[in-house]
């Protein structure tokens, strides 16, 4: 079974006599592999996965020195920083063995080793080891707890967009998605997809805004050989790519008049023709339009199609930014964290409470991105364990909340909590909230809230 599966140790050293005595001590209680160089350790420790080591830094070419030793001890810790290593050494090599810590060994032991001794160590090292591990499995089920089709968070506001998800997911309407930059706004369409009838079909993004205008329509709707100079091949556009499959518009706003008319025909009949082309081609690809711009303002200006808009607005998902999503900040900074510190091979364990605080009460203006960005950075640029407040380099850029900021995320908050407890029922939240049904019906406008989000 498994709980009787013996847990593995490695021993390295140059002696034959030094490892079979090794073997004999630890057998009883250990899986014990052995190794006599740096190249055989480290192929063990890849293939048994050792959770501690016994580490003589007397190792060939140089068994007189330590060089070849202390690499081997790198390379450990850099290809598995968990394993705990208990480095041996000569009792005139106080120096070397308090270098070999320096560098992440767990402990060290003089020459000749005491057994029973080492026993103890070899004990307490495996149990730090396995509490390690027991740790980060903890850790990566809470992040799973708190992960939708890969958007992460436990907040009212980001839980209420989960809903709307599993809700649309299914259909085949078109969904608008808006919110601030960064608050991830393609996250929410590739988990639309995902969640979709389609998913099994392609998911193809565009950038409107990447992509100068001249181009942008032989991107989406192809083009055949010879249509303009330079079209020596026929080209595919992005719709016909997303056949049966669902194409996302990123920054759709950025579109001009023109290509907003063909975007509403095709959204009319789905039904495409490539530039320079004859015939028209039958499709059948869902569309998920994201912008950071008020599209309903920009109709007023005429720089935006009311009939489109209405189209691609079937259903309409607001992103609220970080700021409004109650503690999803530090959650989205742990998680980043350890994702680092694991890349970078960093032993950092956490934030202190400075770091934290610091943490919720910024306001994270580039939102989820900017947060990504100053944690990776706080990880490759610390000298610690834990990630201080100047690791993170937001100090000078805090700036508290305003009354208006503070008041919307309140409002924000309680709106969508009485309307959860109440399924949708707008009399029954108002009555809660003690204001009149008009007020409520205003105020969810104002934060693109509708009921049918918390009906059922």
């Amino acid at each position: 079974m498994e709980q009787d599966k013996k847990r593995v140790i490695l021993t390295v050293d140059d002696d034959a006599n030094i490892r079979k005595q090794m073997k004999w001590a630890l057998a009883k209680e250990y899986e014990v592999f052995q190794a006599e160089d740096r190249a055989s350790a480290i192929k063990i420790c890849q293939e048994a996965l050792p959770g501690v080591i016994t580490l003589d830094l007397g190792l060939p070419p140089d068994a007189d020195g330590s060089s070849e030793g202390l690499k081997t001890l790198e390379e450990i810790l850099r290809l598995k920083p968990k394993t705990k290593v208990i480095v041996i050494t000569g009792n005139q090599e106080k120096s070397i063995a308090l270098k070999a810590i320096e560098l992440g060994a767990y402990d060290f032991q003089n020459k000749p080793v005491d057994l029973e001794e080492l026993r103890v160590v070899l004990r307490r090292a495996y149990s730090v080891h396995d509490l390690e591990e027991e740790l980060i499995r903890l850790r990566s089920q809470k992040e799973r707890e708190h992960v939708f089709e890969g958007i992460i968070g436990e907040s009212a506001a980001i839980k209420h967009i989960f809903t709307i998800i599993e809700k649309v997911a299914t259909t085949d309407a078109s969904v608008l998605v808006t919110g601030e930059s960064g608050v991830g706004k393609e996250l929410i369409a590739q988990a639309i997809h995902s969640r979709s009838l389609r998913r099994d079909k392609p998911f193809i993004p565009i950038n409107c805004a990447a992509i100068p205008e001249t181009l942008l329509e032989s991107e989406l709707f192809g083009y055949e050989r010879g249509a303009f100079t330079g079209a020596n091949a026929q080209k595919v556009g992005k719709l016909e790519l997303a056949h049966e499959g669902t194409l996302f518009l990123d920054e759709m706003g950025e579109l001009g008049q023109p290509l907003q008319a063909k975007l509403l025909r095709f959204l009319q009949d789905q039904m495409i023709e490539r530039i320079g082309g004859k015939k028209l081609i039958q499709l059948d690809v869902r569309v998920i339009a994201a912008t950071n711009r008020n599209l309903e303002e920009e109709i007023k200006t005429s720089q935006f199609r009311e009939d489109l808009f209405f189209r691609l607005n079937e259903i309409h998902i607001h992103v609220p930014p970080l700021r409004q999503r109650e503690g999803d900040a530090l959650l989205l900074a742990n998680l980043f964290l350890h994702r680092f510190a694991q890349e970078n091979n960093r032993q950092i364990k956490g934030f202190s409470t400075d770091a934290q605080k610091l943490i919720l009460d910024y306001a994270w203006p580039g939102n989820v991105r900017e947060l990504r960005s100053r944690v990776k950075r706080a990880v490759v640029m610390s000298d610690d364990t834990m990630i201080r407040p100047e690791d993170l380099d937001i100090r000078a850029n805090t700036q508290p909340l305003t009354l208006k900021e503070a008041r919307e995320q309140l409002e924000y908050k309680l709106i969508s909590e009485a309307l959860d407890r109440n399924q949708g029922n707008i009399s029954q939240a108002s009555k809660e909230l003690a204001i009149t049904r008009p007020t409520l019906h205003d105020l969810m406008k104002k934060y693109s809230i509708t009921k049918g989000d918390f009906s059922g």
